[in-house]
């Protein structure tokens, strides 16, 4: 169940997560052709992804290269165009969204409704999203945590945030997440939050003034 520290007043600001709210998660097939560009041993899909996350965390903080990341995943360098080929395909397993999310999110900020991204993510990911329209219509600014040093749930990157909204009360920010931990990190610092679960329902909600929502992209049949 989605869970929320909001009273039925909506938001000045909001600071919101890209992957798993925003952004759609990877594939099984994108996972496995990952997996195979890494030269991985044939139907170990599992044990490629407890290679790749092992090191994501100091990856995603900026602490690693594209190379060093990779060469720890895959136990030895890549060399340069077989790097190319693992980062680029690492990215673009990244950079899907969920268009009833970006509909709503269209809508509030159509009412004026600033938006802030904060994301965990490596530099590569981090240009590739500066890059899509969407980052450029609705986020008033985006932070990284690649840019930034550090990740989420570290206190210092919701700071950060908060002072891009331009609003120095948390109390008038609304953050989203699809982690609880990132969320409970928030709401020690006195912003207020939204346990995002998969239901656009649940962002419109609080994100929207009308009386009656729809989740349904414009230009769509039931």
């Amino acid at each position: 169940m989605t869970s929320t520290s909001l009273t039925p007043t909506r938001a000045d600001a909001v600071i919101i997560d890209y992957n798993g709210v925003l952004g759609r998660q990877p594939t099984p097939t994108m996972w496995t052709r990952l997996a195979d560009l890494a030269e991985w041993p044939s139907g170990q899909v599992a044990s490629f992804q407890d290679a790749f996350w092992a090191p994501r965390e100091a990856y995603d903080a900026g602490e690693l290269s594209d190379l060093a990341y990779w060469a720890k995943v895959l136990g030895h360098h890549p060399g340069a165009r077989w790097l190319r080929t693992l980062r680029t395909a690492d990215t673009a397993m990244w950079i899907r969204t969920d268009d009833r999310v970006l509909d709503i999110l269209r809508r509030a900020r159509a009412t004026g409704l600033p938006m802030v991204l904060l994301s965990n993510a490596p530099h590569f990911l981090s240009d590739a999203l500066d890059t899509t329209d969407w980052r450029r219509e609705l986020m008033t600014d985006a932070l990284y945590s690649a840019r930034l040093g550090l990740c989420k749930p570290h206190p210092a990157a919701y700071e950060h945030a908060l002072t891009a909204t331009g609003i120095t009360d948390p109390g008038r920010v609304l953050f989203i997440d699809d982690r609880e931990d990132n969320c409970q990190a928030a709401a020690e610092l006195g912003l207020r939050t939204l346990h995002y679960t998969g239901q656009p329902t649940d962002l419109a909600e609080q994100l929207l003034s009308t009386s009656s929502v729809s989740v349904r992209p414009r230009g769509t049949s039931r």
